[in-house]
């Protein structure tokens, strides 16, 4: 009998992590019966809907439009429209990837329906509850019935917290999957032509609501953003957030006057895997473009105080740089003079996770 899976997505991460999960199902016509609901938790054009194309996503068959709004709001907004859609249409699993709120939303309300959750990528842990994604992460791990997990801390980290071993499967990393399939068509794309980059350059982004929502912070980052564009060209494609605070704090006139800075909006996967796969360094406070210059080689600049992705330090090429201006400009330095750091593919991240999430799920039929 056919397994009704409903899939929730609602940022730009999760569309990356659900894109070869969905070829996946269509693989086994006999076994699933796969349903894309996107929460419309993004809903900009260039953050939303451009990455389905590029991603050759279907359309969701379930838009639910809750837009922005505080963490509590946008998640009863997820929690409300999702229980109405279950309840008149059940599910036999409810998928979530990734870490946002949809993710969180959607876990509590399957759980509450009874239908079995399958977490992918599960049991990343950057042991900050002061980041509300790690509020997302634990909560839905805690309800978790499939815990899909990309690296062996994540398994140790659940474990810790009495899940079951049952439950934890390590399957690899479904966003590499994506890289991976889409790595050639990326290289081919003409961004550094339209950006006029014709040598070296760094790529920065930055978003991240403890970044940009403190002056003070977000001073200190762009102080050490600006010796090193002195010295490299960067490309920032600034965030809907980020934008706004830049204006808001008076630095956006001055980030207009800098010579070696593209300030452009955001951009498509695609541009953005180009300008990964050639930059002479990222830096950044996204949690997936870590795990993705590791995969691509290029060195990585964290612009944080703690990662939930240790491996990409301990085995890939991220350097965990806080957000002094200082560390910073010093490990900028490093890269610059030849001395950046390399590393190694961590084990599963090889393209194939999502076939072996499938397969678990063929041979851990949830029961209806």
């Amino acid at each position: 009998m056919k397994l009704r899976v409903v899939n929730v997505v609602g940022a730009r991460p999760n569309f990356m992590k659900i894109a070869p999960l969905m070829p996946e199902y269509r693989k086994h016509p006999a076994d699933f019966e796969p349903v894309l609901v996107h929460t419309g938790q993004h809903y900009d054009d260039n953050m939303s809907q451009q990455f389905f194309e590029q991603l050759h996503l279907p359309e969701p068959d379930v838009y639910l439009g809750v837009g922005s709004g505080t963490h509590s709001e946008q998640t009863a907004k997820v929690m409300v429209e999702l229980e109405k859609f279950l309840t008149k249409t059940p599910a036999d699993l409810v998928v979530v990837v990734g870490d946002v709120n949809s993710t969180m939303a959607a876990a509590i309300v399957a759980a509450k329906l009874c239908v079995p959750v399958a977490h992918i990528e599960a049991g990343l842990r950057s042991f900050d509850r002061t980041m509300p994604e790690e509020i997302n992460r634990l909560v839905t791990d805690a309800l978790a019935d499939y815990c899909f997990t990309t690296s062996p801390d994540a398994d140790e980290n659940l474990r810790h917290e009495g899940v079951s071993r049952g439950k934890i499967f390590f399957v690899g990393n479904v966003m590499i999957d994506t890289l991976l399939q889409l790595k050639e068509a990326g290289l081919k794309s003409d961004v550094r032509r339209r950006l006029r980059l014709d040598g070296e350059f760094g790529f920065v982004t930055l978003h991240r609501p403890s970044n940009v929502d403190s002056k003070e912070t977000l001073a200190e980052i762009l102080s050490a953003l600006d010796v090193v564009q002195k010295k490299l060209p960067l490309v920032f494609p600034a965030h809907p957030r980020t934008v706004n605070r830049l204006k808001q704090f008076g630095y956006w006139d001055e980030l207009q006057r800098w010579e070696n800075l593209r300030l452009v909006e955001p951009i498509g996967y695609l541009d953005s895997l180009c300008l990964m796969a050639n930059a002479k360094l990222v830096l950044t406070d996204s949690g997936g473009m870590q795990e993705e210059t590791t995969v691509l080689g290029t060195p990585c600049l964290t612009i944080r105080e703690n990662t939930e992705r240790p491996i990409t330090i301990t085995e890939g090429t991220n350097t965990l740089v806080g957000t002094s201006h200082a560390k910073i400009v010093a490990e900028a330095r490093h890269i610059l003079e030849g001395r950046g750091k390399t590393g190694r593919v961590p084990k599963f991240w090889d393209g194939r996770a999502a076939e072996r999430i499938v397969q678990c799920l063929l041979e851990h039929r949830p029961k209806k």
